[in-house]
């Protein structure tokens, strides 16, 4: 059963295929961590608010998609909001939770998941500014799409 659009407070990355939504409050490098990304190589979706619709049948995952007035733009704070490249809709295949510097992130956490448009989506703890976020996070996609890459 499909459910009505909905908009939240969120950035939304494509890398290859899978959407990437990145969540958490203002201010805590959402647009940062996005930015960092996509100088290597990922895809804007949205940028602060995010469309999320249910998938189909043949790919069962939310639909992140940007509101139009919103559609190729990104904060970079310093610098003021710009246009860059943006990506079709994307499966949502992963979330992050975002954490401000000196958070305390589980170091060998559980599987843990979030609902979006009513379907459960794998879900991870960051602090967005660490040097090594993007890679945790390109990790953490490569084990959600290939699941023989986690250790048992």
């Amino acid at each position: 059963m499909a459910t009505d659009p909905q908009t939240i407070h969120a950035t939304c990355i494509r890398i290859g295929p899978a959407g990437i939504l990145l969540t958490g409050p203002s201010g805590v490098g959402k647009s940062d961590l996005a930015l960092r990304l996509i100088d290597t190589g990922a895809r804007l979706v949205a940028d602060d608010r995010v469309v999320l619709q249910t998938g189909t049948p043949d790919a069962p995952w939310p639909v992140a998609s940007a509101p139009e007035m919103l559609c190729g733009l990104i904060e970079v704070r310093g610098v003021g909001i710009l246009r860059t490249e943006v990506s079709a809709p994307a499966a949502v295949r992963l979330a992050v939770r975002l954490h401000p510097p000196g958070s305390r992130i589980e170091r060998l956490p559980e599987p843990d998941f979030i609902t979006l448009a009513g379907i459960a989506v794998p879900v991870i703890d960051l602090v967005a500014v660490e040097a090594s976020a993007p890679a945790k996070l390109r990790a953490a996609l490569a084990a959600v799409l290939d699941p023989l890459q986690r250790h048992a």
